[in-house]
């Protein structure tokens, strides 16, 4: 028998149950896998309380890494015993599962489990948000909320690397310090008024090309306030509840603003972008572009606490579940 976190009714961290199940074996086109680390991410908040609504009862969790234990008909890339990763099937808060092969990538070696798990998600969205939303360059200057969690420190070591100017907002004077360690040129605590007048007198008062916002609601409006004429929001999360537009007209009246709200299934939802994709990001790894922190780690069992943590804004870097 395997255990897995059951959600059999959308709500509070509370509904987060452990139970034990039969995995079987895998049909075609699948693999057998067993987990060696889990990667916690806000999506998993938003199937759990239902703002993404799942099919009841669902098993949470969307990336993790480990071994292949058993191979179906028709996956001709695999074998037992091989290392893997993922992102994007809901299934990984388990000790084993069934997965379609098509969803798996091959995890180098120097890469662990907990860091293949960290930066599959985290990492992937990273990229796309830096390199596919906007073609980022040297000369642009970029504004990054959240910026010492999973995504948002990626951003910065990223962004940084290319040599954009990085501003970075953060909850904690200990988290900004932590942004300007990973490349900002400028980082300011989020929680203190006035964070959108600093962030215009650090551009000298032009602000910035574009806003990477996954905080959402608490934000959204004021991360406008802090976009050049024709800049770019990026909004590509709700930590803070999720974000309405009263009108059109908001972006006119703020400098003909662009907004756009990218999810992952649109830029590297297909087998081969996966791929793609998560070569280059392994390849930053290796090469130490971006730079996983492994912050917290939360027994399987103990999820709802993850949770907990995650949403109390308590986390910094990646959080990982260990079966």
């Amino acid at each position: 028998m395997s255990r897995a976190i059951v959600v059999h009714e959308t709500g509070g961290p509370e509904v987060l149950r452990v139970e034990e199940r039969e995995v079987g074996q895998p049909g075609p086109g699948e693999v057998k896998l067993r987990h060696e680390a889990i990667g916690l991410n806000f999506i998993d908040v938003y199937h759990r309380n239902g703002l993404y609504p799942q099919k009841l009862p669902f098993v949470p969790g969307i990336e993790g890494a480990g071994i292949i234990l058993a191979v179906g008909d028709g996956v001709p890339d695999f074998r037992v015993g091989d290392r893997v990763a993922y992102t994007g099937p809901a299934g990984a808060y388990s000790d084993e599962r069934l997965i379609a092969a098509d969803k798996l990538v091959p995890v180098p070696d120097g890469i662990s489990a907990e860091i293949a798990a960290g930066v599959m998600s985290k990492g992937g969205t990273a990229h796309y948000l830096l390199f596919e939303t906007w073609p980022l360059k040297p000369s642009d200057t970029i504004l990054v909320h959240a910026a010492s969690g999973g995504v948002g420190s990626f951003l910065v070591q990223w962004a940084s690397a290319v040599g954009a100017t990085v501003i970075a907002l953060a909850g904690s004077d200990e988290k900004v310090a932590g942004a300007l360690a990973n490349g900002a040129k400028h980082a300011f605590n989020s929680r203190d008024d006035g964070w959108v007048a600093k962030v215009r007198e650090a551009t000298v008062g032009r602000g910035v090309d574009v806003v990477y916002d996954g905080v959402g609601k608490a934000t959204f409006e004021q991360s406008l306030d802090c976009l050049r004429p024709r800049g770019l929001m990026v909004s590509f999360g709700n930590a803070s509840g999720p974000v309405s537009i009263p009108t059109l007209g908001i972006l006119a009246t703020k400098g003909s603003l662009y907004v756009t709200r990218p999810t992952t299934a649109h830029y590297f939802g297909d087998s081969a972008g996966l791929r793609r994709t998560m070569a280059t990001v392994f390849g930053a790894v290796k090469d130490g572009t971006i730079r996983p922190d492994i912050r917290q780690r939360f027994a399987l069992a103990d999820a709802a606490d993850a949770h907990r943590a995650l949403e109390a804004r308590e986390t910094s870097g990646i959080t990982v579940l260990v079966p």
